[in-house]
């Protein structure tokens, strides 16, 4: 792993899957391979594109330091090269690095069991055919031809984000190997089971089943962490004071995404503004007039055709200066000004990226909701700063902030870039009034107790300090439920899985510096260039939206686990931080809801089984 390898293509991902699915740190499964993206030192940065996003860059720098400079795609060959397509053109090496983890391999045919450098494994590739590079063990003694020989399935890994191979000479040996182990892993039964695996040493004889790694026994035969870190090829420098814990290959604790994102929310109010913000990543560059001149010579300023250099250079230094300002004003979250354009839509500046449009309000509805907005058009940029390992984001703290020591870092050195990925889509807006939450929230002080006490529980079972702080307030709760319950149902009829829509929760109690918050957006989007189809932002339409709540609203009144959903208690040593909620009625998917799945109570909502809580809608 810490030596060189040749450069080969092994296979293809969306931009969209290294944030989500199979970004730095992670392992990708290929059908002959197993590999782990490395981190940002091995990236080819010649062949990115900056992401033009403001507020996020700001808050991406206060997570990762002021030396960050962009937000970058990806690097990715130009589709309209040639040469795309011809392996042996030099653009066909244009990707993202990986490098085989793990390093021990088994032969399937005589159960060898072996690091890659053992001096019997090769490596097959095949110029038109990346899904079939493989390695392959050449002196087998029971197979007719090379077999090619499988990942060991079995890894180390601890809290805080450290990885490696499973120390097979260590385990097998207990803690005393040989001079020349030679190890084979067998599978005795037909399941696959830990306990019907058995590694064995053939010069001494020494054997041991894989149980012994997962049970109670893990504490006594597996050594501390070594604190190593593949995918930046080194160990970290700081130690690590955990225990190893043996996992599986391809297990889903074995890597988090921590991620941060914000819409694109346009400044500009004629026509130039807005060119210049849509082409700001390659406006970037451009730090003198002299650079403008030789710029407007490619395609690349085509959109500014009909305004003079002075008037393009004017509008890059107003747009530099807007976001220097806009940068040194920390004191303002991320949300903030996405909230101000969606309570204003009229005002809105409208873009090829947003464009907002106030529907009526249900009259039903007026009492609590104040605002429908149907969210025509919106982009979302998403960037990568960190991952961890066994505990989830959500695990380790309930407001996203992950503890500096939990969260593996992408390069061995302050990143001045992070991978980020940008969707286009639509969505549905919804103000409430703030004076009905208040009411509400004043009636149901103590359900807000509750809450506040499984808070405390639940920080307090994870050493998150201090007890109560973070404690987002009942409103919350009432908002999240809300976006669940109507989430759940409008995925029924718009088009799009549950899985692909989106929150977005706007919540703030009155402070004296900032505005109060209490909305939801409700949102999907798509990778390509054109975004999503309407399916979603159509049903804010009055008559669609009424009927959905009322559907949303009476499916919450009984759950398919009642009565334990509906008995379930808040105070549980920390183990939940829930109500009347389980995945029969309220939880959403994981790419969907912004907290894990916590914070939520279907009885908040409406009369439910056995309930003393007074409900917001009647």
């Amino acid at each position: 792993m810490d030596k060189p390898f040749a450069k080969h293509k092994v296979g293809d991902l969306r931009p969209s899957q290294l944030l989500y699915s199979f970004g730095i740190g992670a392992m990708v499964d290929l059908p002959n391979l197993s590999v782990m993206v490395m981190g940002l030192e091995d990236w080819d940065t010649s062949q990115m594109i900056a992401i033009a996003e403001d507020r996020l860059l700001a808050a991406v720098r206060r997570e990762v330091g002021d030396q960050l400079q962009r937000l970058c795609f990806p690097p990715m060959p130009e589709q309209s090269s040639m040469s795309w397509g011809n392996p042996f053109d030099e653009s066909s090496r244009i990707g993202v690095p990986v490098a085989p983890f793990p390093y021990w391999v088994r032969c399937p045919q005589c159960d060898l069991l072996a690091p890659l450098d053992y001096g019997v494994f090769e490596l097959k590739t095949r110029a038109y055919h990346h899904d079939q590079t493989r390695y392959v063990h050449i002196n087998c003694n029971k197979a007719p031809s090379p077999p090619t020989v499988l990942p060991a399935r079995f890894l180390v890994a601890c809290e805080n984000g450290h990885i490696d191979d499973f120390p097979w000479i260590h385990y097998v040996h207990d803690g005393s190997p040989c001079k020349t182990p030679v190890l084979r892993l067998r599978e005795w039964g037909v399941s696959g089971t830990v306990s019907e695996v058995q590694v064995s040493c053939d010069t001494c004889g020494a054997k041991r089943r894989m149980r012994d790694a997962f049970f109670e026994e893990a504490k006594s035969v597996m050594p501390p962490c070594n604190a190593r870190r593949p995918h930046l090829r080194d160990h970290d420098e700081k130690g690590c004071p955990h225990q190893m814990k043996a996992i599986l290959l391809g297990a889903s604790n074995a890597w988090f995404p921590i991620t941060l994102s914000s819409l694109f929310i346009p400044k500009g109010y004629d026509k130039l503004s807005r060119l210049v913000e849509q082409h700001w990543a390659a406006l970037f560059p451009i730090t003198t007039k002299d650079i403008l001149v030789a710029f407007r010579q490619t395609p690349l300023l085509r959109s500014f055709s009909e305004s003079t250099n002075d008037e393009i250079w004017n509008a890059i230094e107003n747009k530099r200066m807007t976001d220097k300002d806009s940068s040194s004003a920390n004191d303002v979250d991320i949300k903030t000004p996405e909230w101000q354009a969606f309570i204003n839509p009229d005002l809105s500046t409208k873009s090829s990226d947003f464009a907002l449009k106030e529907m009526p309000t249900p009259e039903p509805l007026k009492r609590v909701i104040e605002r429908i907005v149907k969210v025509e058009r919106i982009r979302e940029v998403r960037a990568l700063i960190g991952f961890t390992r066994i505990e989830s984001p959500g695990d380790l703290d309930d407001i996203g902030s992950v503890p500096e020591d939990k969260r593996a870092p992408l390069s061995r050195k302050p990143p001045i870039w992070v991978p980020s990925a940008e969707v286009k889509g639509e969505g549905i807006f919804i103000q409430f009034r703030e004076a009905a939450i208040r009411e509400w929230a004043q009636n149901n002080s103590a359900r807000e107790k509750e809450f506040f006490e499984a808070h405390k529980q639940w920080r307090r079972a994870r050493d998150i300090a201090p007890m109560g702080g973070a404690f987002p307030g009942i409103q919350y709760v009432l908002l999240h439920s809300f976006s669940h319950a109507l989430m759940r149902q409008i995925s029924l009829e718009c088009g799009y899985a549950a899985a692909s829509i989106r929150e977005r929760i706007y919540c703030r109690i009155s402070h004296s510096n900032l505005e109060s918050m209490a909305g939801i957006l409700l949102y999907t989007g798509a990778s390509d260039s054109e975004g999503t189809l309407g399916g979603l932002s159509s049903l804010a339409e009055t008559v669609d939206f009424l009927r959905h709540v009322d559907q949303a609203l009476e499916s919450m009144r009984l759950c398919a686990s009642d009565p334990l959903c509906a008995e379930h208690h808040l105070y549980r040593d920390g183990i939940t931080l829930h109500g009347a909620a389980c995945h029969a009625c309220l939880f959403a998917p994981e790419t969907s809801c912004e907290r894990g799945n916590k914070y939520l109570d279907r009885s908040v909502l409406i009369d439910t089984l056995d309930s003393t809580v007074v409900p917001f809608f009647d």
